[in-house]
């Protein structure tokens, strides 16, 4: 078995880990932002982490109506510009919480006045220490370059954020059964997902919180299966990346029970009728794990997904856990 399998299989347990872990913490900072309310929520985060933060976003979003955003940490770490971020709060997403733009990015948000939260794998790392309020992921050690479990559950815990800020019991005890839940998912394989194999691009669709997942799930397709595969929304895609759509054209479309879900199925059958090899993962074409809560279906699906491009990998004749030009750790400023 890859580390990638391996430590993707581990998701259900590490999700366990910061839940225990972090449960008071989680219930303290939810009722912080209730007394003094953040105008605006700032992400700061690379690679499946921002992948991670855009999740937060949508759900922070639609939970609490405020504006959520990612920061390029260029901002900071090269051109140097000073934040005014005065009553926000910053939250740092990273597995190893040590490349320089990320801490740099963290530590300008904390000068311009934001109150900054890092979820951050590696406890004693730069992020970390630095944080006025440190989560940690307790997700174990990572070994595959490919990302998994520290992407759940730097998911999740945006999602725990989120729910106890916004005090919904319903969505907190959908996040206490993920475990369960996520254990369900590693079981569930996506048939036709290894015709993938035989195809040079793809579009991974999702909209609302299911189109970070869709990014994600097309960077794993990047990073492990050299597969050319662009992420969107299905709204999004009927603009100039329609006409990239022709017959046979692979498409993955996430579509969880939430709001979006018929405008998704429609933009489905729409390919399908321009002649696309639409895979829909709704229940109903392709399987996933309920989580009792739309606004976490997704992350059962990027579990699922992991293991099935995991495997896709495999067959291709590559290693997920060591693609020839990436490392776990990359260092950028």
């Amino acid at each position: 078995m890859t580390h990638m399998a391996a430590e993707a299989r581990e998701a259900p347990a590490a999700v366990a880990r910061f839940l225990s872990h972090n449960a008071k913490a989680l219930a303290d900072l939810g009722a912080e932002l209730r007394r003094a309310p953040p105008p605006v929520v700032l992400t700061c985060a690379r690679g499946s982490s921002d992948n991670a933060a855009g999740y937060f976003k949508y759900v922070t979003e639609i939970l609490l109506g405020v504006p959520c955003a990612s920061v390029g940490a260029s901002v900071v770490s090269v051109y140097g510009a000073e934040l005014k971020a005065k009553g926000a709060l910053a939250i740092t997403i990273s597995q190893s919480g040590q490349s320089p733009d990320i801490v740099a990015l963290q530590e300008g948000a904390k000068q311009g006045g934001a109150r900054t939260v890092a979820l951050v794998n590696a406890e004693d790392s730069p992020a970390a220490r630095a944080a006025d309020l440190f989560l940690p992921l307790c997700a174990g050690a990572e070994r595959s370059v490919a990302a998994t479990k520290s992407f759940i559950v730097s998911s999740v815990a945006g999602a725990a954020i989120a729910a106890h800020w916004a005090d919904d019991a319903r969505l907190i005890k959908a996040i206490d059964g993920l475990p369960g839940v996520l254990s369900r998912a590693a079981d569930i394989g996506w048939p036709g997902f290894e015709s993938f194999a035989a195809e040079d691009s793809l579009f991974v669709l999702g909209r609302g919180p299911a189109y970070p997942i869709a990014q994600e799930i097309a960077l794993k397709l990047k990073e492990t299966s050299a597969l050319h595969a662009e992420a969107y929304s299905p709204a999004e895609v009927m603009h100039g990346p329609w006409e990239l759509v022709d017959k046979g054209f692979p498409v993955l479309a996430l579509a969880p029970d939430d709001a979006a879900r018929p405008l998704t199925r429609a933009a489905a059958v729409k390919m399908r009728e321009a002649g696309a090899a639409v895979h829909l993962v709704d229940g109903a074409d392709l399987p996933f794990a309920a989580t009792g809560h739309p606004l976490l279906d997704p992350l059962s699906m990027a579990l699922t997904a992991y293991l099935s491009i995991e495997r896709l990998a495999v067959s291709l004749g590559r290693d997920p856990d060591r693609p020839r030009r990436l490392k776990k750790v990359t260092e950028t400023v």
